[in-house]
């Protein structure tokens, strides 16, 4: 008690004490909280998480001023500070060990850092203030560097403040390795480059992060001069960065692997056996070029990416009801088909009002309310997971709590409500705006104006959502366009320049920002025409490499630096497509007619148990880590034993009964079985050992359905390669 009432008068005695010493007095935002921030006391495994620890609790990183003040000077009835003895403050003597303390070492005796705490609690420890310094922006250099092994940086990191003054807050500051393998950093951000590859060095301070960028070369790159022969961006940026990295390419692949690889990610399924012969025999120079352009233009294309969108958006009819779902499901189909812009896409989008049943946008806004509408807008158009934001300061991106909900601010006036203009009462929502509505910050009940991540204060007098889509489609605002850019690219390659493809954030940079930044612009330029960034991917040499590595690319073992072709398993619904097209079945779907491929409904709800092994997604989630790619048991017995796969072989309408009533010569059939599972025609050694089984089998049929089986199960047929 007596170290309470002590600390109590300090604060009134020492609150106009004016030191004769030239530092100004020690601040609690801008420099002990650093402090606490370095030494990992309020970090979430220590007094940062949810309940704190030992009783001490603290904000997450130091997000919140006040609180933690308040915790440390008058939490536990004052016992933490002590103002007559500085030295026996708990705050000083559990970090150095002097004193019991779960967390370890934190601090050294005499240590600058120590020292500041301690003149903090002799000078009476001021709390926040407003006549505090604000920070303002935080800078890091070097930006980038290509290093050696074992050579030492040393990383300075200056911080702005709102008065334009600046100081060298590198004795503050936190550093971060994202990848010790490479380099390691410690407390004064000197950095030691440890083996081959690249990460960034993350710096916090005061709630800004920061990175630096270290490259360490997995050797010297060779060949490049004569890889690119085109004009193609992504083969000149690519270029540079395997001359950065020490990389070098695959060889290019195969026509009949370019071939399948493009009808599989564009329109999610096989290249029939016939268009693939008269692909491989074209002796046109121009003739890939032209089969991309072919595919772009086919139906499927629509098929495909109204269902992926369909995933993003969560279009199920659990939540929007079957007029719903089929509303959005219609509407994303009329989006690919007329190949509307995408700037306009999002635009439609998130200014959608009226019945859900008539106007497919509208169920947008049917999921969740305000809070979710945000997240998910940020995730699927920004490709920001601002989900912990809501409740403290990002941790790893320049995101406070007010960004959040300034965000939030956007869709505070849009409403709901049930309608009876189509079917029964309740039946229908109508989605309309509201004359009031705002966002406050929950800590401090500050109105918070709409105002985007990294942008201007953006008020709109009809419907403030309007606001946000100007912003959004400003040509000079690239956020928008470097999210579909990375997407596609992931879509694509099996990994996004920025991967997770949808936590795109400072401390999660691109594998090669150059090429992410120049995509994002020529996609603007170009009026986000979805189809001209897919036409730039796929005529690329880099996109073209085939998926086998050589010896120049195998440093590159996840395919980080796009070396060679990722080779993916394909998803669950193009998995079924292409086993009933190599069995010549179609499935049945129930509610749809016969004819309904996977890709082509219009949500996840269509039983399949086929489909939920292989990982389809719910879509209760935006995060496109909903859909499992993970490979397990189940799907292995599927294949190999599973009723559904024995009952597409033998059907009656099937690929081999075709074979059987048509009395097709066996070496035909063998060609065509490889055509259409593996697309491509049997090498001489495969046909031969195929023939010789065949001649071995009880009867033709039987045969060729073990042929098909036995191809159906190999990893050359299940995954895009």
């Amino acid at each position: 008690m007596r170290n309470h009432i002590g600390s109590l008068i300090g604060l009134l005695i020492f609150s106009g004490f004016s030191s004769a010493q030239d530092f100004p007095k020690v601040s609690f935002a801008n420099d002990v909280q650093p402090i606490l921030t370095r030494a990992g006391c309020n970090q979430g495994a220590c007094h940062g998480a949810q309940y704190g620890q030992g009783g001490l609790k603290l904000s997450l990183r130091g997000f919140d001023d006040s609180n933690d003040f308040r915790e440390i000077v008058r939490g536990s009835i004052g016992r933490r500070v002590s103002l007559l003895s500085p030295e026996e403050s708990l705050l000083l003597k559990k970090p150095t060990l002097e004193a019991p303390h779960e967390g370890g070492k934190r601090l050294q005796l005499g240590s600058p850092e120590y020292t500041t705490l301690k003149r903090w609690i002799a000078e009476g420890m001021i709390g926040p203030s407003a006549k505090d310094k604000l920070f303002k922006s935080l800078e890091v250099l070097p930006v980038e560097i290509i290093a050696k092994v074992g050579q030492k940086i040393k990383i300075t990191t200056r911080g702005t403040y709102e008065d334009n003054s600046t100081e060298d807050v590198s004795s503050k500051a936190s550093f971060d390795s994202m990848n010790t393998s490479v380099a390691t950093v410690d407390n004064l951000g000197n950095v030691i480059a440890k083996g081959p590859g690249e990460t960034v060095i993350m710096v916090r301070y005061l709630g800004a992060v920061g990175v630096f960028r270290i490259i360490l070369p997995f050797g010297e790159a060779k060949g490049l001069d004569t890889f690119a022969k085109n004009d193609n961006l992504i083969d000149k940026m690519w270029i540079e960065k395997w001359k950065k990295t020490g990389l070098s390419p695959s060889h290019i692949c195969t026509d009949e692997e370019f071939f399948r690889r493009i009808h599989i990610n564009t329109l999610s399924t096989l290249p029939n056996p016939e268009e693939i012969l008269a692909f491989k025999a074209d002796s046109n120079p121009e003739k890939r070029k032209l089969a991309i352009e072919k595919v772009l233009n086919r139906p499927e294309y629509v098929d495909s990416w109204a269902y992926k969108w369909g995933d993003l958006l969560r279009n199920s009819r659990d939540v929007l009801q079957k007029k719903g779902m089929w509303s959005q499901h219609n509407w994303l189909r009329s989006v690919f088909r007329d190949n509307m812009r995408m700037d306009n896409f999002a635009g439609e989008l998130l200014t959608a009002v009226g019945s859900p049943y008539a106007n497919g946008p509208a169920n947008f806004f049917v999921i969740g309310s305000r809070d979710d509408w945000t997240e998910t807008a940020c995730q699927v158009f920004l490709g920001v997971r601002m989900q912990c934001a809501k409740c403290h300061h990002h941790p790893f991106e320049n995101i406070a709590q007010a960004d959040y909900y300034s965000m939030t601010a956007f869709f505070s006036r849009v409403a709901k409500k049930n309608s009876t203009e189509f079917g029964l009462q309740g039946s229908d929502t109508t989605i309309y705006l509201t004359m009031a509505g705002e966002a406050s910050h929950p800590k401090t009940g500050k109105i918070l104006p709409p105002k985007p991540i990294g942008g201007p204060v953006t008020e709109d007098p009809i419907d403030r959502r309007n606001g946000l889509v100007t912003w959004l489609k400003d040509k000079n605002n690239p956020a928008l366009a470097r999210n579909f850019v990375n997407r596609y690219w992931g879509y694509y390659f099996g990994r996004g320049l920025i991967h997770p493809i949808d936590d795109i954030r400072i401390t999660n940079p691109a594998s090669n920002p150059e090429l992410l930044d120049a995509l994002a612009v020529d996609l603007i330029k170009n009026n986000y025409d979805i189809k001209h960034l897919l036409r730039t991917i796929m005529n690329s040499q880099v996109y073209q490499l085939s998926s086998e590595s050589n010896v120049a690319s195998a440093a590159d073992g996840d395919n980080i630096y796009c070396t060679h072709f990722r080779a993916k398993r394909m998803s669950a619904e193009q998995l079924l497509d292409a086993v009933d097209f190599a069995c010549g079945t179609r499935e049945k779907f129930t509610d749809v007619p016969l004819g309904f491929r996977a890709i082509s409904l219009p949500d996840s709800k269509f039983s399949s148990s086929f489909m939920d092994i292989f990982g389809r997604p719910r879509r209760v989630a935006t995060c496109e880590c909903e859909r499992s790619e993970d490979a397990n048991m189940m799907q292995a017995l599927l294949l190999m034993s599973g009723n559904l796969l024995n009952r597409k072989l033998s059907e009656t309408n099937s690929r081999i009964s075709k074979f059987i009533s048509n009395k097709v010569p066996m070496d035909k059939a063998v060609d065509e079985v490889f055509l259409a599972t593996l697309s491509r025609l049997p090498r001489d050694q495969e046909k031969k050992e195929a023939l010789a089984e065949l001649a071995l089998a009880q009867n033709p049929k039987e045969g060729l359905e073990d042929l098909l089986w036995s191809l159906l199960n190999t990893r050359e047929f299940l995954f895009n390669h």
